[in-house]
């Protein structure tokens, strides 16, 4: 029974659990992300400690110009890297519930768009919500960039599920 992935919901208390277990994955990834959408969060307040963590495991001291350079680099790759697992817990959430594809190659492509849809929401809507915070700014650039990690995560599931079960 490999062909079939898509499993309709069942009724009841094991509809709920199933239900939960699709959903509450995405809730926790958006959790985060509002969490790290503080003033807390910015650059000026995780620009120290990064920097001592990263000196003692390189066993290397920067100099202010490199250090902000390399302070970019890392805050860009989380937003690329944590934007790609919120598209895959969004894709998985779908695949897990979406009732309105006839067929496994069609549950597909909408898990994968609606993954997308999500991903490009919710990081439109934390770049807009950092354009009323003091420390912080909002950008577009950030937006694409989230939107990177959620397209090479979309794509690497999509070779995946290519090569396990074809089509």
């Amino acid at each position: 029974m490999s062909g079939s992935l898509a499993a309709p919901p069942v009724p009841g208390r094991r509809g709920f659990l199933h239900l939960a277990s699709a959903w509450v994955p995405v809730l926790f990834c958006v959790l985060v992300i509002s969490g790290e959408s503080t003033p807390y969060f910015g650059a000026d307040h995780t620009s120290g400690p990064l920097q001592r963590l990263v000196e003692f495991l390189l066993h290397r001291h920067f100099t202010q110009p490199q250090w902000w350079r390399l302070h970019i680099l890392i805050r860009k790759c989380g937003h690329f890297t944590g934007y790609g697992i919120l598209s895959l817990a969004w894709f998985r959430a779908f695949w897990m519930t979406w009732p309105f594809a006839q067929d496994r190659n069609g549950l597909r492509r909408s898990a994968h768009g609606l993954a997308m849809l999500g991903t490009l929401f919710i990081a439109s809507c934390d770049e807009f919500h950092q354009l009323f915070l003091p420390n912080r700014t909002g950008s577009i650039w950030d937006v694409m960039v989230d939107c990177a990690g959620g397209l090479l995560m979309q794509s690497l599931i999509w070779l995946w599920m290519r090569k396990r079960f074809g089509n």
